[in-house]
């Protein structure tokens, strides 16, 4: 998906949501690459492009109700043959007993190739949004590449708080 000019790549097992998640954010005004299969390309200087395999090219299954065609559905606007893939959303069943990142401050990756990327894992339950959820991981992710990260302002923050309340007790 090109979700704010950023390339995500989401992942997750099968039935988790993703191409409901896909269809949404089309429908959001954000621009499709590729469902179920995508090619992976790497450049020598290990960069990673994403593109459909021509015979799903422009194609959304969605369970219930078949294949479409988004580029028809939805109009030019809505797809884009290829796009550098920078990000990698990984959706998976919320689990009771995992810790998951409430802060933003750990910064997990994974390998794709040879590329280490941003992976961000978002737990899937009952009502969450994930349209909403994936388009402000675009968004966060955009305001960290132009170096503002609101976890790291807010852990500063706390931290100095906390160093002023401790010298007020002095």
């Amino acid at each position: 998906m090109d979700v704010y000019g950023v390339g995500m790549l989401i992942t997750g097992a099968s039935g988790i949501g993703k191409s409901e998640t896909a269809l949404e954010l089309v429908k959001r005004g954000h621009r499709l690459i590729a469902d179920d299969a995508v090619e992976i390309i790497q450049t020598p200087d290990n960069v990673l492009y994403g593109k459909a395999p021509e015979l799903i090219r422009h194609l959304l299954e969605i369970r219930g109700v078949g294949i479409i065609n988004v580029m028809t559905l939805f109009g030019a606007g809505a797809i884009r043959n290829e796009k550098k893939i920078t990000i990698v959303v990984r959706l998976e069943n919320w689990q009771e007993d995992k810790q998951y990142d409430r802060l933003g401050l750990d910064e997990e990756t994974t390998r794709i190739l040879d590329t280490e990327l941003p992976l961000v894992t978002i737990p899937v339950r009952p009502g969450r949004n994930l349209a909403v959820i994936i388009e402000v991981a675009a968004m966060n992710f955009r305001l960290k590449r132009m170096g503002y990260n609101a976890a790291l302002q807010f852990t500063n923050k706390l931290t100095e708080s906390i160093a002023e309340d401790l010298d007020d007790l002095e």
